[in-house]
């Protein structure tokens, strides 16, 4: 079955390569990118659960994802007592030390004169095994040492007796020297062992202290190495253990990546930590990479319908061929340009999410395929870096990833890759194309939310209206009329914004006053308005008695048409 699987990985993957869309989106893990196809039900279950629009313009993949609940109380039996055999490799491992880095190599200097000293070291144990051999005469003596140490413990003697033991055991083990003074035995002198003890002193004082209190030595750096707690680690701002209750919310982002496999959610926390130092994340979020020509390419804007921050990546900016090769056109920058992708990351993942246990801890994803350049540029090697870079070290990240205005070949490609993803990483992905981007960004973002140049009515420094200000959908029917009243009061101002998806509509606006007898007033001339006009028609009255506005959009097309609109009355005060 592996032999079967090859082939096909091998034909996705070029596809795969043809889009640059990947550097934020890759939210796969290694552990997710399973050779699904080794089930003979996955292809057919991707094809039979897609939802494709009748003009083959939206497709989403297989399921709907659902984010699961980061409340331990929540969580099935399996999954909490993962979490605490986790928690404890987590302990185990800083004790240990495993998520410190290990210390850099020494310099080539250093490094030849750790050779000479080793050397030296190897050199050493021949000399001072010559002088051992000619003053230890004394192997037949064990028994008077053993006396000495018995009677006299408080002195120092057995001190200097001990090591002799050790060098004795030493000449024993290397030949025959002792044998060659024998009448040192015969005369057995106090004063020459005491001597001898004293030279032994004095040429060997580290060993004579460690023989002499072998235990007391070492016993207060034990003492202190074990009471000593280990330095805390932090990810995102987030302990590795301890009470803080984001703690878990964290926890599982890697056991959910890695299926609640906990030795391989420990690899991957270690490897991501030690990632972080290596690269330098704490440095990297306060430095200053000045590319403020980037913010049109990537940039966080509102919120989902669920509260989930969005971020936009819009590759068509690179079109640009200024903005290009400032971003690609040598290493040094495209090692800038990767820098600053993650430190926008990392900063959003700290100013957007919280990690509370029923918090927001992931973001919606719009990648914007218009107008994209091929990955055959400057920017491929980059690209695959920065993939890699998040699939290993920012799991369960992203809640939902949109594709818009994606052409018919990525359908294909997305299609070929489908069966190596999970069925958890499927159900993420969202893909649609120029005529349904709009309409499915609706589905997960609020058009008040959406950014006018993807479909809705959002606009920085908008005077009249915010993000707070709910916007109003509605579907004219092919060859229809639809017309919106909108209730005024007197001495008031009213303003309304409205946009028709595609427009080639007429549009017209008038005022008709409650009180009977009145003269209806045209606020707007009924026009036709092109597709290629200004995307969003404004219009405000000035009302002088209660009535209401009228709105009329007509709808000659054959095809329905999505119609945004919102109002907002203004006091006399408030308008002046």
């Amino acid at each position: 079955m592996a032999e079967e699987t090859q082939p096909q990985a091998a034909a996705a993957a070029p596809a795969a390569e043809a889009a640059p869309e990947v550097v934020v989106a890759a939210e796969k893990a290694p552990a997710e990118v399973e050779k699904k196809a080794e089930e003979p039900a996955a292809e057919a279950e991707t094809e039979e659960s897609a939802a494709v629009a009748d003009d083959g313009g939206a497709v989403e993949a297989t399921g709907s994802f659902k984010e699961e609940s980061n409340l331990v109380a929540d969580l099935p039996d399996p999954e909490k007592k993962a979490l605490d055999e986790f928690k404890e490799l987590i302990v185990a491992a800083l004790a240990a030390g495993e998520f410190n880095l290990p210390p850099p190599p020494p310099p080539p200097k250093a490094k030849a004169e750790a050779a000479a000293v080793e050397e030296t070291k190897a050199e050493e144990p021949a000399k001072t095994e010559e002088p051992a051999k000619v003053e230890e005469p004394k192997t037949e003596e064990p028994a008077k040492a053993e006396e000495a140490k018995t009677e006299e413990p408080a002195k120092q003697e057995p001190k200097a007796e001990e090591p002799k033991a050790e060098v004795v055991a030493e000449a024993a083990a290397a030949a025959e020297p002792a044998k060659e003074e024998p009448k040192a035995e015969d005369a057995k002198p106090a004063e020459p062992k005491t001597e001898e003890a004293a030279a032994e002193e004095v040429t060997k004082p580290a060993e004579t202290a460690a023989a002499a209190t072998p235990e007391d030595t070492p016993a207060p750096e034990a003492e202190a190495d074990a009471v000593a707690p280990p330095e805390p680690v932090f990810i995102w701002g987030v302990p590795l253990v301890g009470n803080d209750e984001r703690t878990d919310a964290v926890l599982l982002k890697f056991l959910r990546a890695r299926e609640f496999k906990v030795k391989e959610a420990m690899a991957m926390l270690r490897s991501a930590v030690l990632w972080r130092k290596r690269f330098g994340i704490d440095a990297l979020l306060e430095a200053d990479l000045a590319f403020p020509e980037l913010e049109k390419v990537v940039f966080y804007r509102g919120a989902d319908r669920e509260c989930h921050p969005v971020c936009y990546n819009v590759y068509g900016e690179f079109q640009d061929k200024d903005l290009y090769e400032k971003a690609f056109g040598d290493e040094e920058k495209r090692e800038r340009f990767l820098k600053w992708r993650i430190q926008l990351l990392e900063r959003g993942i700290l100013s957007q999410l919280d990690f509370a246990p029923s918090g927001i801890c992931s973001m919606v994803q719009v990648t914007d395929l218009k107008n994209s350049p091929p990955m055959l540029g400057k920017h491929r090697a980059v690209t695959r870096q920065a993939v890699a870079l998040l699939q290993d070290n920012y799991p369960e990240f992203i809640a939902k990833k949109v594709f818009i205005n994606v052409p018919w070949w990525y359908l294909a490609a997305n299609k070929m890759m489908s069966p190596f993803l999970t069925q958890r990483t499927r159900s993420k992905f969202v893909f649609a194309s120029q005529a349904k981007s709009p309409e499915t960004l609706f589905r997960y973002i609020a058009p008040e939310q959406v950014p006018v140049q993807f479909g809705g009515l959002f606009k920085e420094d908008d005077p009249e209206f915010t993000t707070a200000d709910s916007v109003t959908e509605l579907t004219i029917k092919a060859s229809s009329k639809e017309t919106i009243e909108i209730p005024v009061t007197e001495n008031s101002t009213i303003v309304w914004e409205l946009r028709v998806l595609g427009w080639e509509v007429s549009y017209g606006a008038e005022f008709t006053p409650a009180a009977e007898g009145g003269y209806t007033v045209i606020v707007q001339k009924t026009r036709k308005v092109p597709a290629n006009e200004e995307p969003i028609m404004k219009g405000s009255f000035k009302v002088t008695e209660a009535g209401k506005i009228a709105l009329t959009i007509n709808n000659p097309a054959s095809k329905k048409k999505k119609l945004l609109y919102r109002s907002k009355v203004k006091s006399t005060s408030e308008s002046v």
